[in-house]
């Protein structure tokens, strides 16, 4: 028997809710690579167990398990799938060494810039109990938006004229940080348009949207909740 045979799809375990799970759907979509999704619900401790913590002691989420080959954090999962499954004619991570450092320094400022920002305004409100989001932590996450409006002003996307893994990431993020702190289309009229330009890729209903109705609801709920 052939191992092609054998293989299973990648195994993702994941949380609808959650940007950077959110991040890897999309990027298993542009790839046309179907995932086995297992769901870990982080508020009820499933990150914590024996056979999780095996996975990835780091106990975060996403983590990808290909047929043995475990990954985790969103951006090298995604950089991952890219270089393992893209085709010929998909450019998502070119191999070019130029290309992915920009590709990786738009990363990096997804992952230490905005993400950490996202997290600041909404996992109080699900794990801690607070009533309201802070005016400053709004504030601080629209200052963000600037480095990405520079970075459009070089080209279409993130990383230049062509969609790639960086622009997969940081919508995720970028989306879920808008419903919370808006993004002013006169100052940041690029980034209105990209995100404007993401929303329309066929995919990106099913693997970022609904997803990120799902956060949203979830703490503005909690919020209405605490303020009644």
């Amino acid at each position: 028997m052939s191992s092609a045979a054998t293989t299973k799809k990648p195994v993702l375990y994941y949380a609808p809710r959650s940007p950077p799970c959110r991040a890897v759907l999309l990027t298993a979509a542009a790839l046309g690579l179907e995932l086995d999704l297992r769901t870990v619900n982080v508020k009820a401790g499933e990150h914590m167990t024996p056979e999780f913590l095996l996975l990835n002691p780091q106990h975060t989420i996403p983590v990808l398990d290909d047929n043995g080959t475990v990954v985790s954090d969103s951006h090298v999962i995604c950089s991952y799938l890219a270089d393992k499954y893209a085709g010929p004619d998909v450019a998502l991570y070119p191999k070019d060494a130029a290309q992915r450092r920009l590709i990786d320094a738009r990363l990096y400022y997804d992952c230490g810039h905005l993400f950490p920002r996202v997290r600041f305004i909404v996992e109080p409100v699900i794990y801690f109990g607070v009533t309201q989001i802070p005016e400053d932590r709004i504030s601080y996450m629209q200052k963000a938006y600037d480095g990405l409006e520079q970075c459009l002003s070089q080209g279409t996307y993130l990383a230049g004229d062509k969609l790639t893994i960086a622009d997969l990431c940081s919508v995720a993020t970028v989306s879920t940080a808008a419903a919370f702190a808006p993004i002013d289309a006169e100052k940041y009229p690029k980034l209105t348009q990209w995100l404007s330009r993401m929303q329309a890729l066929p995919y990106y209903k099913t693997n970022n949207q609904e997803g990120l109705e799902l956060l949203v609801n979830l703490v503005k709920g909690l919020l209405s909740q605490r303020q009644n």
